[in-house]
């Protein structure tokens, strides 16, 4: 396959699913299964990015014949003759064109729900299909990646804006988590799906393929995420160290209007902040129609971000908000952009907050940890199947392990309810309709039935979450 041609979806699938069709009860019709979040860092998740992976892979005509010959092949020598559904195939391309006869229910992207409850269920159309169900689990399972993503993003959200309710301005919230994480993920697809993620809940990013994303695959004609001009360390040590400080006189000049940001320990931050910017260019900056924002790289977290703080309060001084916490001149602000976690970004709130300085003078960089240090397990996501149709008879599946009962899954077709604040699943008919059912139908056979505009996203994503927002203000309580 040549790098301009599309993916052979019928290859998108682990290697065991190839012989999945051999494995069903004879006379199975219809398999039925589900995602949910069983737990994990949070009590719950933001869904989002199932529209990614329905416009990208499974909607229309996906499959030729010419895709199946090529499987067959690969399979064949992969596992041996016969192990591959030829004939399963060969009916979706001939009786269905190549679009796949399934459909799949979903709760609406950017919805806050509950772990522990279903978010999506897939089911089989064509009673000879039945194996489709779980073979597309391999591609569909990966929504994992931009709900974990998002989940996160919004936990450290609520981190940040319980601070600045507490000590400043809650307004400045949407820029107060920039993606530095392009670089670090695995795969240009990772940072366009995790980056999207991250937007659903602050506008400030340098991941431009998130950007791309949230364009090409959720009807958006606007800007979706925002940066600023920003110096890195190839940018101010090539001027040598004993001219650093025309380096940063090079960036007021440059950037004369507007935010800029200079990291600025590449030597001595202290000094840089000190004698560079509090008294070299202090007038300058002063003077320039902006706002610096010094970037410290490197250190405690903690230790750098309270002495710089001081330090840059000392030299360009500070103002006492209604709210009893100090705000830096608005001509200068911080952001730390270095080791910068779930965890440590309450560790430099805490502090901070002790020590007297508003949340209105920092914003924090995340990168790997933001798109890149997380996992299936971070919120522990299963797709597994909870109802058959056996000659005609609806059955129950499910799985209880004697040692891992918490690997417990659910029974039956299924419905997802929300009332009085709270998220539960129940047991849904095959035919009869559940006017509560929040799973609504988003993809049948081939065709989008429901796509997701990016503000639709965002504002239910945005709604206020007691149950995500208690960890966020444990560290205000202690």
């Amino acid at each position: 396959m040549s790098q301009t041609e599309a993916p052979n979806l019928i290859l998108q699938t682990d290697s065991y699913k190839f012989t999945h069709w051999k494995q069903y009860p004879p006379g199975t019709e219809h398999v039925y299964s589900y995602l949910e979040s069983r737990g994990g860092m949070f009590g719950q998740t933001v869904f989002f990015g199932l529209q990614y992976y329905l416009l990208r892979y499974l909607r229309g005509s996906v499959v030729t014949e010419d895709n199946m010959v090529e499987a067959e092949r690969f399979v064949e020598q992969h596992l041996g003759p016969g192990m591959f559904n030829a004939e399963g195939w060969m009916h979706i391309v001939r009786q269905h064109g190549g679009r796949l006869p399934v459909v799949i229910n979903a709760v609406d992207e950017g919805s806050i729900v509950d772990v522990h409850n279903v978010l999506m269920t897939i089911e089989n159309t064509d009673p000879k299909c039945y194996w489709l169900t779980n073979y597309l689990e391999t591609l569909l399972l990966k929504v994992w990646y931009p709900i974990t993503v998002a989940t996160l993003s919004r936990a450290i959200r609520q981190v940040i804006l319980t601070a600045l309710e507490r000590s400043g301005d809650p307004s400045l919230i949407d820029f107060k988590l920039h993606d530095f994480g392009y670089r670090g993920v695995s795969s240009e697809e990772t940072a366009g799906i995790g980056g999207a993620a991250h937007l659903i809940n602050f506008k400030g990013t340098d991941t431009v393929a998130g950007i791309r994303v949230l364009q090409n695959y959720y009807k958006s004609a606007e800007m979706e995420g925002f940066s600023v001009p920003a110096a890195e360390h190839s940018t101010i040590t090539s001027w040598g160290r004993e001219n650093e400080a025309l380096a940063y006189e090079n960036m007021l000049r440059q950037f004369p209007a507007g935010i800029v940001a200079v990291v600025s320990d590449s030597y001595d931050v202290y000094d840089a902040c000190a004698k560079i910017w509090g008294e070299a260019l202090r007038d300058k900056v002063l003077e320039r129609e902006g706002t610096l924002v010094v970037r410290p790289d490197s250190g405690n977290p903690r230790e750098t971000v309270l002495k710089v703080l001081e330090i840059l309060g000392e030299k360009f001084g500070y103002e006492t908000n209604k709210k009893g916490y100090r705000v830096l001149n608005p001509k200068v602000r911080v952001i730390q952009g270095d080791a910068v976690n779930y965890w440590t970004i309450q560790d430099m709130l805490t502090a901070m907050n002790r020590a007297g300085w508003s949340a209105d003078n920092i914003s924090f960089g995340m990168g790997g940890a933001l798109l890149q240090q997380l996992n299936r397990d971070t919120q522990r996501f299963a797709f597994k199947t909870s109802s058959v149709v056996v000659n005609g008879e609806e059955r129950d599946v499910f799985k209880d392990p004697i040692e891992g009962h918490e690997k417990l899954s659910k029974r039956g077709r299924l419905a997802l309810h929300y009332r009085d604040g709270a998220w539960s699943t129940v047991r849904a008919s095959r035919t009869a309709q559940d006017a509560e059912d929040r799973l609504k139908p988003v993809f049948r056979d081939g065709e989008m039935l429901v796509t997701h505009r990016l503000p639709d996203v965002r504002k239910r994503a945005n709604r206020f979450s007691d149950a995500i927002r208690f960890a966020a203000q444990r560290w205000s309580e202690t």
